[in-house]
């Protein structure tokens, strides 16, 4: 009887999220599931060199364990956000996490290079079916009055288990061999299955998948991205040139193609809409300013300042300390304050903190350097939480799952684009110096800017009968 009530309250489209003790099993399984992935991704950088000794392969080789994962996490989430639609977003998020335990569970059998780079894309096509639904599920646990505190809880998930990865790599690496290393977030899974009965419902779109439209989704982001690695990386300039001018060739006629699409796998319809397109945007600039920073750092402090290894994870150790403290109170704020003001805010805080990294004293104290990341980590944070709670609650609840993509997308390209910039940086000779923290500010600055524009009210409001599931009071915010 329960499960008959629980069924037909996920098939009301007037559902405001789950009811209690519902919803907190729902939010315990999307916490462990996105620890799962977000652990995962980042656990292997701490084993890249015992692999590579163990598997007798170059440490340029080994690297791309990391950028499989990657590419291939930036390829699928937006086809599998539109499949996620087509078959129901639990079942997607399940099967994702079955598929990622699985894959988890074959590293154990690697005994080369290759069947394990093999073994990690098929971890990512299982994390990217979690994650491409994971913020349409956020949606429909939590009512909408609280959906920007859900947003924060799980910008709290995501930072302190991509802050712990590190750590816990090193734990298991000092007690067992590298293969324990991936098995490490299995618990997480368990725990995301077990509670995964709770997980809201909604019922599958009754609309064809676009199979082709996916595949060039995919083909578009992996030879653009493809070839960027590839020329950063010192390959031929002709061929990187070439893959790159290939991936655009297909990225100009998927969108052309996807204009027609009622559904389509790249969210035109939702990026049509200024907020949104606004919001993509600035999140775009501002996950590659955080990536920018956060890689370009340690370079600078051991190159430039004479830090050890351990003396620049410590002064970089309070950037996701602080964002774990922020961003749950951006979110809480953002259900009350429009996200336009608490991102303009945000973004002054960071890039002021910015600045004061790019001109610190000649010869740094740790402290020096904590206090300033501290101040970046909380403007980062107080922008974040509320921007993916406007792209998120800004578009329809049948197209949900499309805007989680969106966002998960965003994210990951932003990351991989600052990635991109600290190597060409570096390359060019300037990686270790103020000039990246420069870079940063400037990109926050697009940013906070894209925030405050959307404090304008014809962009804020152009489509507010179109809102399902923001407060009748108040505006899209």
């Amino acid at each position: 009887m329960g499960n008959t009530m629980d069924s037909e309250r996920d098939a009301s489209p007037n559902a405001d999220g789950l009811p209690t003790p519902r919803r907190f099993a729902a939010i315990a399984a999307l916490c462990f599931g996105t620890a799962l992935v977000i652990i995962d991704g980042g656990v292997a950088n701490v084993a890249l060199p015992t692999i590579a000794r163990d598997l007798r392969v170059s440490s340029s080789s080994v690297v791309s364990i990391v950028t499989v994962y990657q590419l291939m996490l930036v390829m699928l989430m937006l086809p599998f956000a539109g499949l996620g639609e087509r078959i129901g977003l639990k079942r997607m998020y399940q099967v994702g996490q079955m598929i990622f335990t699985v894959a988890t569970l074959l590293c154990f059998f690697a005994k080369s290079l290759p069947f394990l780079l093999v073994v990690r894309a098929a971890q990512a096509i299982g994390a990217a079916g979690a994650l491409a639904v994971a913020s349409a599920l956020i949606r429909q646990t939590y009512p909408a009055k609280q959906l920007g505190r859900g947003l924060g809880i799980n910008s709290v998930i995501v930072s302190s288990s991509a802050a712990a990865a590190p750590t816990i790599g090193g734990l298991v690496l000092a007690v067992a061999p590298w293969p324990w290393v991936f098995a490490s977030a299995i618990p997480f899974a368990i725990g995301s299955l077990v509670l995964g009965r709770a997980l809201p419902d909604p019922p599958a779109r009754d609309s064809r998948f676009d199979l082709a439209g996916a595949v060039m989704c995919a083909a578009m982001f992996g030879l653009v991205i493809g070839g960027l690695e590839s020329a950063v990386h010192g390959d031929s300039p002709v061929v990187s040139s070439a893959i790159v001018l290939l991936g655009v060739t297909v990225g100009v006629y998927f969108v052309r193609r996807e204009r027609g699409t009622e559904n389509p796998i790249l969210p035109i319809d939702l990026l049509g809409r200024p907020v949104i397109a606004l919001s993509a945007l600035g999140a775009f600039t501002a996950f590659t300013a955080s990536m920018t920073l956060l890689l370009s750092t340690p370079f600078r402090l051991t190159h430039a300042y004479g830090f050890s290894a351990a003396e620049v994870g410590a002064a970089i150790a309070p950037w996701p300390l602080t964002n774990m403290i922020v961003a749950p109170l951006a979110g809480w704020l953002s259900d009350r304050v429009p996200a336009g003001l608490l991102g303009g805010i945000g973004m002054a805080i960071s890039i002021t903190a910015l600045a004061l990294i790019a001109y610190v004293p000649a010869d740094p104290s740790y402290f020096d350097i904590a206090w300033r990341m501290a101040l970046c980590g909380s403007g980062f944070g107080t922008f974040l939480p509320p921007n993916a709670r406007l792209i998120i609650g800004s578009a329809p609840r049948e197209r949900a799952a499309a805007a989680g993509g969106l966002v998960s997308t965003v994210r990951l390209v932003g990351q991989t684009t600052g990635a991109t910039l600290v190597a060409a940086l570096l390359a060019f000779g300037v990686g270790a110096s103020s000039t990246p923290p420069l870079v940063a500010a400037g990109l926050a600055l697009v940013a906070g800017l894209c925030s405050l524009a959307r404090l304008r009210p014809s962009i804020r409001n152009p489509q507010r009968a179109e809102t399902q599931d923001v407060q009748p009071a108040s505006p899209v915010r």
